[in-house]
C-alpha cells in the first residue's frame, strides 16, 4: 500500500500499534473485576467488599496517575510502560491467590490499579511527541478503543471460565505485555523512531506551569474529566451488577449481555471522531452535543421497562458520554504537546477522573440498597445534565482546535 511509504505513517503505526495492544492488556486487566462481580456474589462475597475493592483500585489508580504522570515527564516510556504492566501481574497474582484474605486482597488489588496508571500519561507524551499531529490523534484514537474493546474482552472471559481462572489470565497477559513492551521501545529508541522531549519550548518570557496550562482551558476539561470518568469508569463497572440485579437476568446472561454491550460501546471513539469532523473539527460543539444525547438517554433508561429497550438506553446514554471522554482524551490531551507537560496534565486528568469514580462506586453500591436502581438512574441524568451545562460555551472567544 502507497501509505505505508511514508515514513512518518510507518512510525505512527509502529508506535500507535504498540500503545494500543499495551492499553488493550490494561483495560482488560481494569475491567475483570467488574465482569466477575455477579459470580463472585453468588460465591459469597458480598456487594459492599466488592464495592471497597474497586473503590481502593480506583483511588490509587488516581494517585498514581497524579504521582505517574508527573514522572512520565521524566523517565523514559519504556521503563514506566513495560514496569507498570509487570509489576501490576504480580499484583494481580496476589490478589487471586488470597481473595479469601480480605485485607490483603484489597490491598493487593489497590496496587494493581497504582501499577497499572504507570501506562497511560507515558504513553500519551510519547504519540504526541514523536507523531505529526494528525496522527496522534489517530494513535490515541486507537488505544481509546482498546480501553473500550477491554470490557467485552474481560465479558467474554468471564462468560467461559471461573472467576479465579481470568485473574491468572489477567495476570498472565500482564507479564507478556511488559516484557513485549520494553523490548519493542528499545528497538524503536535505538532506530531513532522514539525520542523523548521533541516538541517546540515556550517563547522566551512565556509563563510555564499551570499557568499555560490555564490558558489552554484545563479547568474546564478538568469538569469534563470529572463527569465523563464518573461514567465510563464507575457506571460501566456496575453494569454487570445492573443487568442481573435490576432487569433480572442471570449472572451468565448478564456476562453475555455486558460483553456484546461493550462490544457495541467499543465503537464509541469511532463515531465520536466522524461526528467531530462533520461539525467542523470543533471540539467543543461534539462535547456538548454528547452530553445532551446522554442526558436524553439516561431519562430514556429510567422511563423504558422493558429489560431489552432499557439496556439498549444505558449503552447509547455511555457511548454518548463516551464521546465526550473521546475529546478529552484523544483531542484535548495530545494538543498540549507543546506545553512540555503532556503526562503530567494527562495524569492529572486522569487523576480526578478517577477520584471521582471511587468516590461514586462506593456511593453507587451503597444507593442500591437505599434509594434503589430507579432513583440512582436519575442521578446518573442529573450528572450528564451537570456535564451539557459545563459544555456551554460560556466564553465568546475560544482558542481554535488544531485539526
Amino acid at each position: 500500500m502507497n501509505f505505508m511509504k511514508n515514513k512518518e505513517v510507518r512510525n505512527a503505526i509502529m508506535i500507535g500499534g504498540l500503545c494500543s495492544v499495551s492499553y488493550l492488556a490494561v483495560y482488560f486487566a481494569r475491567n475483570i473485576l467488574g465482569a466477575v462481580t455477579p459470580r463472585m456474589i453468588e460465591g459469597g462475597f458480598t456487594t459492599e467488599y466488592i464495592g471497597s475493592v474497586s473503590s481502593l483500585y480506583f483511588i490509587f489508580y488516581a494517585i498514581g496517575q497524579l504521582i505517574n504522570g508527573a514522572v512520565g515527564d521524566k523517565i523514559k516510556a519504556r521503563y514506566m510502560i513495560s514496569l507498570g504492566l509487570i509489576f501490576a501481574g504480580a499484583s494481580t497474582v496476589v490478589f487471586r491467590s488470597f481473595s479469601h484474605l480480605p485485607q490483603i486482597s484489597r490491598i493487593a488489588y489497590a496496587m494493581t490499579g497504582f501499577f497499572l496508571s504507570m501506562i497511560y500519561g507515558p504513553m500519551t507524551k510519547v504519540v504526541a511527541e514523536n507523531t505529526a499531529p494528525i496522527y496522534a490523534t489517530r494513535c490515541s484514537l486507537g488505544y481509546e478503543f482498546a480501553s473500550l474493546i477491554g470490557s467485552p474482552v474481560a465479558g467474554l472471559a468471564a462468560s467461559f471460565m471461573a472467576w479465579q481462572s481470568v485473574f491468572t489470565l489477567s495476570s498472565g497477559v500482564l507479564f507478556v505485555m511488559g516484557g513485549l513492551c520494553f523490548v519493542v521501545f528499545m528497538t524503536l529508541e535505538k532506530k531513532g523512531i522514539v525520542q523523548y522531549n521533541r516538541y517546540d519550548r515556550p517563547k522566551s518570557g512565556q509563563t510555564g506551569g499551570i499557568s499555560v496550562l490555564i490558558k489552554h482551558r484545563i479547568v474546564k476539561f478538568t469538569l469534563i474529566s470529572v463527569i465523563t470518568g464518573i461514567i465510563r469508569t464507575t457506571v460501566v463497572f456496575w453494569l454487570p451488577t445492573y443487568i442481573s440485579d435490576y432487569l433480572g437476568f442471570s449472572s451468565e446472561k448478564s456476562a453475555l449481555i455486558f460483553t456484546v454491550s461493550t462490544l457495541v460501546i467499543s465503537l464509541t471513539t469511532f463515531i465520536a471522531i466522524f461526528i467531530y469532523e462533520r461539525l467542523g473539527y470543533n471540539m467543543d460543539k461534539t462535547i456538548l452535543l454528547m452530553f445532551s444525547v446522554s442526558a436524553l438517554c439516561f431519562m430514556g433508561v429510567y422511563t423504558a421497562k422493558h429489560p431489552w429497550v432499557n439496556i439498549v438506553f444505558m449503552v447509547m446514554a455511555i457511548m454518548a458520554s463516551g464521546g465526550a471522554a473521546t475529546m478529552l482524551w484523544s483531542r484535548y490531551c495530545p494538543s498540549l504537546r507543546d506545553t512540555g507537560m503532556v503526562s503530567g496534565a494527562t495524569g492529572f486528568l486522569d487523576f480526578v477522573s478517577y477520584m471521582a469514580a471511587a468516590a461514586s462506586s462506593t456511593i453507587f453500591a451503597n444507593a442500591v440498597s437505599v434509594i434503589g436502581w430507579g432513583r440512582l438512574i436519575l442521578v446518573w441524568f442529573t450528572i450528564m445534565v451537570t456535564g451539557v451545562i459545563v459544555a456551554l460555551p460560556w466564553k465568546i472567544h475560544k482558542p481554535k482546535t488544531a485539526q
